[in-house]
């Protein structure tokens, strides 16, 4: 279904370094977040005053917060498709970074309501009516958010978004939290044994600290983290299997939203090739760095006196690339 929805919705849905390809990949999953979390919000939120239920209408406010979510992930995706201008010649990417925070303290804000509302039912509890539109809604709640889940998580990976990794995460929640929902309300409505508060609760405190790792996670990118290790050594690799690069140094990668990384680092090569032929043999290796990462190189030629070298590491030592 996630391959089929890209064919019919993304134009040239393979190129997923393209700016324009990842705009269209996030407003298509906004799109189909918020149809199915409105959809399930008033759904859940029929049943559940029907059933007296504190947990379910809580699991209804999560839909609701979920399809606002949605729509900061659209919003943030478009406006980080804006081009560079001369305040921000790097582009508007990080609004990516920013969304994905905005939507982690939503998860948060939905955890601490979840939890105000599951003491004030403990302290006053109600019996839960259990009814079979009841079930039928929140085991197509649950499979429905299983989808979900699945389909942000592929997407996430495919175009490497935080945005989306938060998305699905906050989908898992939803799974394991109406999941919880629903058995509690069948073991109080066959026990009698008043149950709904403490879900609601336990579902609030799960979906706090959910939103408070997702917080961290969105926070990282922004405070401008180190690049991973992985990234650092592909780089180096294409470096170094040049002809006619001796090593290089000062590797400083810069990350200016997702799919927007800035580099630049200092190439050794022979003092005696002449100047247009290492321009044109670092002017190869940004285009190939380009080409096979994303990533937007500028090299520096530092000239090596090899006869006053007398042996040196094929493999020039670089330090790990910094963030910014």
């Amino acid at each position: 279904m996630t391959d089929w929805l890209s064919r019919m919705f993304v134009r040239d849905y393979g190129r997923v370094n393209d700016p324009g390809v990842r705009v269209s990949y996030g407003i298509m999953a906004g799109v189909v977040g918020i149809v199915l979390n409105v959809a399930l919000c008033a759904a859940k939120a029929a049943v559940g005053v029907a059933a007296g239920s504190v947990s379910i209408v809580a699991d209804a406010v999560n839909n609701l917060s979920d399809a606002s979510s949605n729509i900061v992930t659209l919003t943030g995706f478009k406006l980080a498709s804006k081009p560079a201008d001369s305040g921000h010649p790097y582009g508007h990417g990080r609004f990516e970074y920013l969304a994905g925070l905005v939507v982690a303290v939503l998860v948060t804000a939905v955890g601490f309501e979840i939890i105000r509302g599951g003491i004030s039912r403990i302290i006053d509890p109600e019996p839960v009516e259990v009814s079979l539109p009841l079930l039928v809604v929140m085991l197509l709640s649950i499979a429905a958010k299983a989808w979900m889940m699945s389909f942000n998580k592929k997407l996430g990976d495919r175009i490497e978004s935080e945005t989306l990794a938060a998305t699905a995460i906050d989908s898992r929640n939803d799974v394991i939290t109406t999941t919880a929902v629903l058995v509690c309300a069948l073991v109080s409505h066959f026990t009698g044994l008043e149950l709904d508060g403490w879900a609601g609760l336990a579902v609030g405190i799960f979906v706090l600290v959910s939103g408070l790792a997702l917080v961290r996670d969105t926070v990282n990118p922004l405070l401008g983290e180190a690049p991973s290790q992985e990234m650092v050594d592909r780089v180096v690799a294409l470096v170094l299997a040049t002809p006619g690069i001796l090593g290089m140094h000062d590797l400083m990668i810069h990350d200016y939203g997702p799919g927007r990384k800035v580099a630049s680092a200092h190439a050794e090569m022979d003092s005696r090739t002449s100047l247009l032929a290492a321009h044109t043999t670092l002017d190869g290796i940004e285009r190939r760095v380009a080409l096979e990462t994303g990533i937007t190189l500028t090299l520096h030629c530092d000239p090596i006196d090899v006869s006053q070298v007398r042996k040196r590491p094929k493999a020039g030592g670089t330090p790990a690339g910094q963030g910014k």
